[in-house]
Protein backbone atom coordinates (compact mmCIF):
# COMPACT_ATOMS: atom_id res chain seq x y z
CA UNK A 1 0.00 0.00 0.00
CA UNK A 2 2.73 2.44 0.64
CA UNK A 3 4.36 2.09 -2.50
CA UNK A 4 1.19 2.70 -4.52
CA UNK A 5 0.37 5.70 -2.19
CA UNK A 6 4.15 6.84 -3.26
CA UNK A 7 3.04 6.43 -7.01
CA UNK A 8 -0.44 7.90 -6.69
CA UNK A 9 1.08 10.88 -4.90
CA UNK A 10 -0.95 14.34 -6.07
CA UNK A 11 -2.85 12.35 -8.24
CA UNK A 12 -6.14 12.76 -5.41
CA UNK A 13 -6.80 9.50 -5.40
CA UNK A 14 -9.56 9.55 -2.51
CA UNK A 15 -10.89 5.86 -3.36
CA UNK A 16 -9.52 2.68 -4.91
CA UNK A 17 -10.21 -1.06 -6.01
CA UNK A 18 -8.21 -3.55 -5.97
CA UNK A 19 -8.14 -6.22 -8.94
CA UNK A 20 -6.94 -9.69 -8.31
CA UNK A 21 -3.07 -10.23 -9.45
CA UNK A 22 -4.28 -13.84 -10.53
CA UNK A 23 -2.57 -14.75 -7.51
CA UNK A 24 -1.45 -19.04 -7.72
CA UNK A 25 -4.56 -21.08 -6.82
CA UNK A 26 -3.30 -22.26 -3.45
CA UNK A 27 -3.07 -18.45 -2.07
CA UNK A 28 -6.49 -17.33 -4.13
CA UNK A 29 -8.64 -17.31 -0.81
CA UNK A 30 -5.58 -16.13 1.30
CA UNK A 31 -5.05 -12.70 -0.91
CA UNK A 32 -8.66 -11.98 -1.19
CA UNK A 33 -8.82 -12.26 3.18
CA UNK A 34 -5.74 -9.86 2.90
CA UNK A 35 -6.61 -7.73 0.75
CA UNK A 36 -10.19 -7.56 2.57
CA UNK A 37 -8.79 -6.97 5.96
CA UNK A 38 -6.51 -3.90 4.47
CA UNK A 39 -9.59 -2.39 2.77
CA UNK A 40 -10.71 -2.44 6.64
CA UNK A 41 -8.00 -0.43 7.44
CA UNK A 42 -8.93 3.77 7.30
CA UNK A 43 -5.23 5.04 6.65
CA UNK A 44 -5.77 3.84 2.72
CA UNK A 45 -7.94 4.66 0.45
CA UNK A 46 -9.03 1.06 -0.74
CA UNK A 47 -12.97 0.89 -0.97
CA UNK A 48 -13.55 -2.27 -3.08
CA UNK A 49 -11.69 -5.45 -3.65
CA UNK A 50 -12.24 -7.74 -7.06
CA UNK A 51 -11.16 -11.02 -5.93
CA UNK A 52 -9.97 -13.68 -8.29
CA UNK A 53 -12.07 -16.74 -8.57
CA UNK A 54 -12.20 -20.35 -10.50
CA UNK A 55 -15.81 -20.23 -12.20
CA UNK A 56 -14.57 -22.95 -13.90
CA UNK A 57 -14.62 -25.56 -10.57
CA UNK A 58 -17.56 -27.34 -9.33
CA UNK A 59 -16.86 -25.96 -5.82
CA UNK A 60 -16.88 -21.95 -6.78
CA UNK A 61 -19.93 -21.60 -4.96
CA UNK A 62 -18.23 -23.10 -1.77
CA UNK A 63 -15.19 -20.42 -2.38
CA UNK A 64 -17.51 -17.32 -2.79
CA UNK A 65 -19.40 -18.07 0.22
CA UNK A 66 -16.20 -18.13 2.31
CA UNK A 67 -15.70 -14.41 1.33
CA UNK A 68 -19.26 -13.39 0.31
CA UNK A 69 -21.26 -10.64 2.66
CA UNK A 70 -17.60 -8.74 3.29
CA UNK A 71 -19.30 -4.66 2.26
CA UNK A 72 -15.88 -4.31 0.36
CA UNK A 73 -16.29 -7.25 -1.84
CA UNK A 74 -17.63 -5.75 -5.34
CA UNK A 75 -16.68 -8.47 -7.92
CA UNK A 76 -14.44 -11.24 -8.82
CA UNK A 77 -12.35 -11.83 -11.91
CA UNK A 78 -10.89 -14.46 -13.60
CA UNK A 79 -7.93 -13.76 -16.02
CA UNK A 80 -8.50 -15.74 -19.19
CA UNK A 81 -6.17 -14.41 -21.82
CA UNK A 82 -3.91 -16.73 -20.26
CA UNK A 83 -5.93 -19.54 -20.39
CA UNK A 84 -7.17 -21.57 -23.03
CA UNK A 85 -10.41 -20.29 -24.96
CA UNK A 86 -12.40 -23.43 -23.62
CA UNK A 87 -11.79 -21.98 -20.01
CA UNK A 88 -14.53 -19.18 -20.58
CA UNK A 89 -16.83 -21.22 -22.76
CA UNK A 90 -17.60 -24.29 -20.66
CA UNK A 91 -21.00 -24.87 -19.24
CA UNK A 92 -19.90 -25.20 -15.27
CA UNK A 93 -18.03 -21.52 -15.96
CA UNK A 94 -21.07 -19.67 -17.69
CA UNK A 95 -23.53 -20.92 -15.29
CA UNK A 96 -21.11 -19.94 -11.84
CA UNK A 97 -20.81 -16.54 -13.38
CA UNK A 98 -24.40 -15.97 -13.82
CA UNK A 99 -24.55 -16.97 -10.55
CA UNK A 100 -22.74 -13.42 -9.54
CA UNK A 101 -26.31 -11.78 -9.92
CA UNK A 102 -27.42 -13.70 -6.17
CA UNK A 103 -24.76 -12.27 -4.57
CA UNK A 104 -24.75 -8.86 -5.78
CA UNK A 105 -21.39 -9.52 -7.44
CA UNK A 106 -20.06 -8.28 -10.73
CA UNK A 107 -17.76 -9.95 -13.21
CA UNK A 108 -14.28 -8.13 -14.88
CA UNK A 109 -13.58 -9.78 -18.02
CA UNK A 110 -9.76 -9.75 -18.58
CA UNK A 111 -9.49 -11.46 -22.08
CA UNK A 112 -7.23 -10.93 -25.74
CA UNK A 113 -8.91 -8.92 -28.44
CA UNK A 114 -9.07 -12.15 -30.40
CA UNK A 115 -11.00 -13.70 -27.32
CA UNK A 116 -13.87 -11.03 -27.49
CA UNK A 117 -16.30 -13.25 -28.89
CA UNK A 118 -15.95 -15.42 -26.19
CA UNK A 119 -16.66 -12.54 -23.93
CA UNK A 120 -19.68 -11.76 -25.84
CA UNK A 121 -21.41 -15.59 -25.48
CA UNK A 122 -20.83 -14.85 -21.60
CA UNK A 123 -22.10 -11.48 -21.25
CA UNK A 124 -25.20 -12.56 -23.39
CA UNK A 125 -25.93 -15.77 -21.52
CA UNK A 126 -25.88 -14.03 -18.02
CA UNK A 127 -28.13 -11.03 -18.20
CA UNK A 128 -28.46 -10.02 -14.85
CA UNK A 129 -24.88 -9.83 -13.78
CA UNK A 130 -22.76 -6.57 -14.70
CA UNK A 131 -19.67 -7.20 -16.53
CA UNK A 132 -16.61 -4.88 -16.13
CA UNK A 133 -14.09 -5.43 -19.30
CA UNK A 134 -10.61 -4.43 -18.39
CA UNK A 135 -7.81 -2.69 -20.61
CA UNK A 136 -10.62 -1.84 -23.36
CA UNK A 137 -10.18 -5.70 -24.59
CA UNK A 138 -6.58 -5.59 -24.89
CA UNK A 139 -5.88 -4.15 -27.96
CA UNK A 140 -2.87 -4.32 -30.40
CA UNK A 141 -1.52 -0.72 -29.05
CA UNK A 142 2.35 -0.87 -29.94
CA UNK A 143 1.10 -2.59 -33.65
CA UNK A 144 -1.43 0.07 -33.85
CA UNK A 145 -3.89 -2.63 -35.11
CA UNK A 146 -7.60 -1.44 -34.98
CA UNK A 147 -9.39 -3.88 -36.84
CA UNK A 148 -11.24 -6.26 -35.90
CA UNK A 149 -10.98 -5.42 -32.37
CA UNK A 150 -12.82 -2.17 -33.28
CA UNK A 151 -15.78 -3.90 -34.52
CA UNK A 152 -16.15 -6.26 -31.32
CA UNK A 153 -15.88 -2.95 -29.51
CA UNK A 154 -18.99 -2.13 -31.10
CA UNK A 155 -20.42 -4.97 -30.68
CA UNK A 156 -19.61 -5.78 -27.19
CA UNK A 157 -21.32 -2.00 -25.73
CA UNK A 158 -24.60 -3.11 -27.07
CA UNK A 159 -25.11 -5.00 -24.21
CA UNK A 160 -26.16 -3.15 -21.87
CA UNK A 161 -24.80 -4.95 -18.63
CA UNK A 162 -21.21 -4.03 -19.49
CA UNK A 163 -18.79 -1.37 -18.85
CA UNK A 164 -15.82 -0.95 -20.52
CA UNK A 165 -12.08 0.21 -18.46
CA UNK A 166 -9.85 2.31 -19.70
CA UNK A 167 -7.19 0.35 -18.60
CA UNK A 168 -3.52 -1.19 -19.89
CA UNK A 169 -2.90 0.93 -22.98
CA UNK A 170 0.12 1.96 -21.82
CA UNK A 171 1.15 -1.51 -20.80
CA UNK A 172 0.82 -2.66 -24.46
CA UNK A 173 2.05 0.37 -26.68
CA UNK A 174 5.83 0.27 -27.66
CA UNK A 175 7.66 1.12 -24.02
CA UNK A 176 10.48 3.26 -25.78
CA UNK A 177 8.77 5.73 -27.29
CA UNK A 178 5.02 5.76 -27.39
CA UNK A 179 2.98 9.18 -26.80
CA UNK A 180 -0.62 9.87 -25.70
CA UNK A 181 -1.36 9.88 -29.82
CA UNK A 182 -0.68 6.53 -29.87
CA UNK A 183 -3.40 5.24 -27.33
CA UNK A 184 -6.21 8.09 -28.53
CA UNK A 185 -7.80 5.96 -31.23
CA UNK A 186 -8.22 3.19 -29.06
CA UNK A 187 -9.36 5.61 -25.64
CA UNK A 188 -11.63 7.34 -28.21
CA UNK A 189 -13.38 4.40 -30.01
CA UNK A 190 -14.02 2.63 -26.61
CA UNK A 191 -15.94 5.98 -25.22
CA UNK A 192 -17.82 6.24 -28.81
CA UNK A 193 -19.06 2.73 -28.38
CA UNK A 194 -19.90 2.75 -24.68
CA UNK A 195 -21.10 6.62 -23.98
CA UNK A 196 -19.60 8.40 -21.13
CA UNK A 197 -21.70 6.51 -18.34
CA UNK A 198 -19.88 2.70 -19.18
CA UNK A 199 -16.12 3.87 -18.85
CA UNK A 200 -14.10 3.87 -16.07
CA UNK A 201 -10.37 4.69 -15.47
CA UNK A 202 -7.89 2.02 -13.94
CA UNK A 203 -4.31 2.11 -13.89
CA UNK A 204 -3.33 -0.89 -13.68
CA UNK A 205 -0.80 0.18 -11.73
CA UNK A 206 1.92 -1.58 -11.30
CA UNK A 207 1.86 -3.83 -14.72
CA UNK A 208 1.77 -0.03 -16.60
CA UNK A 209 5.29 0.72 -15.32
CA UNK A 210 6.43 -1.75 -18.04
CA UNK A 211 6.04 1.23 -20.25
CA UNK A 212 4.98 4.60 -17.79
CA UNK A 213 4.26 5.84 -14.51
CA UNK A 214 0.97 5.91 -13.09
CA UNK A 215 1.52 9.83 -13.37
CA UNK A 216 2.62 9.60 -17.31
CA UNK A 217 -0.60 7.36 -17.56
CA UNK A 218 -3.11 9.89 -16.30
CA UNK A 219 -1.66 13.01 -17.95
CA UNK A 220 -2.05 11.04 -20.92
CA UNK A 221 -5.42 10.02 -20.44
CA UNK A 222 -6.26 13.23 -19.65
CA UNK A 223 -5.20 15.18 -22.50
CA UNK A 224 -6.70 12.74 -24.46
CA UNK A 225 -10.24 13.64 -23.30
CA UNK A 226 -9.54 17.26 -22.36
CA UNK A 227 -11.82 18.00 -25.14
CA UNK A 228 -15.06 16.52 -23.65
CA UNK A 229 -14.58 18.62 -20.71
CA UNK A 230 -14.42 18.50 -16.89
CA UNK A 231 -17.94 17.01 -16.40
CA UNK A 232 -17.58 14.13 -18.48
CA UNK A 233 -13.78 13.86 -16.91
CA UNK A 234 -15.65 13.16 -13.55
CA UNK A 235 -17.35 10.46 -14.68
CA UNK A 236 -14.62 8.77 -16.15
CA UNK A 237 -12.18 9.11 -13.44
CA UNK A 238 -14.70 9.29 -10.53
CA UNK A 239 -18.20 9.25 -10.55
CA UNK A 240 -18.83 6.14 -12.73
CA UNK A 241 -16.41 4.14 -10.71
CA UNK A 242 -18.63 4.64 -7.36
CA UNK A 243 -21.36 3.17 -9.18
CA UNK A 244 -20.07 0.87 -11.31
CA UNK A 245 -18.35 -1.32 -8.16
CA UNK A 246 -21.05 0.46 -5.54
CA UNK A 247 -18.36 2.35 -3.75
CA UNK A 248 -19.04 4.13 -0.61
Amino acid sequence: MADYLTAAKGLNVVKSVHLEADVDEPYMLAETQYLLALADQPDNPLEGIVAGGRPEREDFKSYLDKIAGHPKLKGIRRVLHTQPDEVGQGATFIRNVAALSSYGLSFDICVLARQLPIAMNLVSTCADVGFILDHCGVPQVKEKSLDPWRSHITEMAKFPNVSCKISGLVAYADPQKWNAEDLRPFVEHVIASFGWDRVLFGSDWPVCTLSASCQQWVEALRSITQSAGEANQGKLFRENALRIYKLN
